[in-house]
């Protein structure tokens, strides 16, 4: 669809130099989510890979957690009267059997290319919809050394980015360190809805095997659909919230911050990093 950049005529001021240049801008429009033909969300994101994005949403929600729960998923006609489809709207038929969740106007939700869902129920929801236990068999057990290559990896396989500077990037590593899966959206959380998504469609649920890095911060809700999606390590080159930290305290969940270089800050699952003979004054954070 050639939707994921737009051009726009920008007036350029540099040392007090005029100049009115073309600049290549990351788009954002609406996506409604439909569940069986009902409302469910509306997130605000970089089109393409929506119909993962979808699926990954659906996930992280705990109303999904294999391919064969989702019958289909299509596009359905956008808001333009008479008009083409907008692509802005797609509907996820989940599968016979699959229970449907309770939609209600106070459970249909709006979010945002920055804090993700809003309003949204805390730890006690994560405890009671996650399908699988941060798994450790067998483990992953990176190293420092390993966690630091995975900033400059991501970003060199980051090519809208490099047209924007305006997207936010999520990717899937091996415990070797090698790229499986990268998205980029204007949204961190859409990003890993997609990865989600994806793996969710190819059937490798759970993400066991995983390292998920994030080019933002880590917020409660990153640390919540790496929980959903089964990933033991979320890793990221900005700061976590207290929540992020105190969601994955109780599930096991090994969060790395500030990811920078050679440096980076272990805020929980120490014990699953592969430290060789180094021992942390103060203690590793567990």
């Amino acid at each position: 669809m050639g939707r994921v950049t737009e051009r726009r005529r920008v007036l350029r001021i540099r040392d007090g130099a005029l100049s009115t240049r073309p600049d290549t801008l990351v788009a954002e429009e609406p996506l409604e989510i439909r569940l069986n033909g009902r409302p469910l969300a509306v997130t605000m994101r970089t089109p393409g890979d929506d119909f993962a994005l979808a699926a990954g949403f659906l996930v992280s929600e705990g109303v999904v957690a294999r391919a064969t729960d989702v019958a289909n998923i299509v596009y359905c006609a956008g808001t333009v009267q008479d008009g083409p489809n907008t692509y802005n709207v797609v509907d996820v038929h989940l599968a016979p059997g699959v229970p449907l969740p309770r939609i209600t106007l106070e459970r249909n939700v709006y979010t945002t290319s920055s804090c993700g869902l809003c309003g949204k129920a805390g730890l006690d929801a994560v405890r009671t919809t996650a399908r699988w236990p941060i798994d450790d068999s067998p483990g992953v057990r990176p190293t420092p050394e390993l966690l630091a290559a995975l900033p400059g990896r991501l970003r060199a396989a980051q090519r809208v980015f490099d047209r924007t500077g305006g997207l936010h990037a999520a990717g899937l590593f091996s415990p070797e360190g090698e790229l499986q899966d990268l998205r980029e959206d204007v949204g961190r959380h859409n990003a890993v809805d997609k990865l989600t998504g994806r793996a969710l469609r190819s059937g490798r649920l759970p993400l066991s095997r995983s390292i998920l890095l994030v080019s933002g911060r880590a917020s409660f809700e990153l640390a919540q659909k790496a929980v959903m999606a089964g990933i033991p390590v979320l890793a990221s080159v900005s700061a976590p919230s207290s929540l992020a930290v105190d969601l994955a305290v109780e599930t096991g969940l090994t969060l790395v911050g500030f990811l920078r270089g050679g440096s980076m800050n272990v805020y929980a699952g120490g014990q699953r990093l592969d430290l060789g003979a180094s021992a942390p004054a103060g203690g590793a954070a567990g």
